[in-house]
């Protein structure tokens, strides 16, 4: 590995304690970026990397049908890796100061209505073994806290607070947050807790969901769970059917029925408002909904 993405990608993992997936994110990118460089223009100092050989390989990308958004990654890593080597007095300038983002359509993120989650939640039945325990408690769990998938497999019993009804959770950059717990979910847990020791004779004793071997989850499982219930024909609405569906649906809920921004902000573990600003629209378009069937002039 070219020894400048090296030092980059230890400064993201040690330092800025990104996830393994944002550090492996950030590097393809950077290798993609100096393959084309060493193939178009030969190997060259980094301080002599020019704004318009970056431009060459962004219209290198667009001519092989990359999207903007994923444009936009790929700009964002560049402009992060050579501002850490002008940290580190590698260069003396940035060439990304000259390079700008392409526009992009802002995508709305995917939920479930209200009325299907009803029907997810009260009216599906699952299967009465450890599978559809386990499933159980990861729906409602992603649906009522809203957490990512990777806090959702890292959870451990010992983060699980059921006298105050609150989970602790390790999100992004390993930062830490609480989020409240039902006293219906918290009282799944127990009972999930008390059927672990009479399924399994030996299982993984630190994290909270398992697998029907008695393992800890991955993400490959629960997302062929959760796909499994959101292909239901009882919900109409969604193009995708992945877990972070139902966080989106968690932060949509919540704002459509009044939640304060800054509130859902934190319990999302968003870093900005920023992020959690793509959710107003729907609550929006609800409005726009009330008044155009209750305004006498609508």
């Amino acid at each position: 590995m070219n020894p400048y993405i090296l030092d980059f990608s230890n400064y993201l993992k040690f330092e800025k304690r990104y996830s393994p997936h944002t550090v492996r994110s950030y590097t393809d990118d950077l290798c993609s970026f100096f393959d084309y460089l060493e193939i178009t223009y030969g190997q060259m100092p980094l301080g002599q990397v020019t704004a318009l050989i970056v431009r060459s390989w962004l219209a290198r990308l667009k001519e092989e049908e990359a999207s903007a958004r994923t444009i936009n990654r790929k700009i964002s890593s560049l402009k992060s890796f050579f501002k850490f080597q002008l940290k580190q007095g590698v260069i003396d300038s940035t060439p990304m100061n000259q390079v700008t983002r392409p526009k992009t359509n802002k995508r709305l993120p995917d939920f479930i209505k209200e009325k299907e989650t009803e029907f997810l939640f009260a009216h599906l039945e699952f299967s009465n073994d450890w599978k559809g325990l386990t499933d159980n408690l990861i729906l409602k769990l992603l649906y009522q806290t809203g957490m990512r998938l990777s806090e959702l497999i890292n959870l451990r019993i010992t983060t699980v607070d059921f006298f105050k009804g609150q989970v602790k959770v390790l999100g992004k950059g390993n930062k830490e947050r609480i989020l409240p717990l039902s006293k219906d979910i918290a009282n799944d847990i127990q009972l999930y807790e008390q059927e672990k020791k009479k399924k399994f004779e030996s299982y993984d004793k630190v994290f909270l969901l398992l697998t029907p071997k008695g393992e800890k989850l991955y993400p490959g499982y629960v997302y062929k769970r959760v796909k499994s219930y959101l292909s239901q024909k009882e919900i109409t609405t969604l193009q995708k059917k992945s877990p972070h569906v139902l966080r989106h649906t968690f932060a949509t809920h919540l704002m459509n029925n009044g939640a304060d921004l800054n509130a859902v902000k934190d319990l999302l573990g968003h870093a900005s408002l920023a992020a959690t600003q793509v959710y107003t629209h729907n609550t929006i378009e609800k409005l726009k909904n009330v008044h155009k069937k209750s305004h006498p002039k609508a």
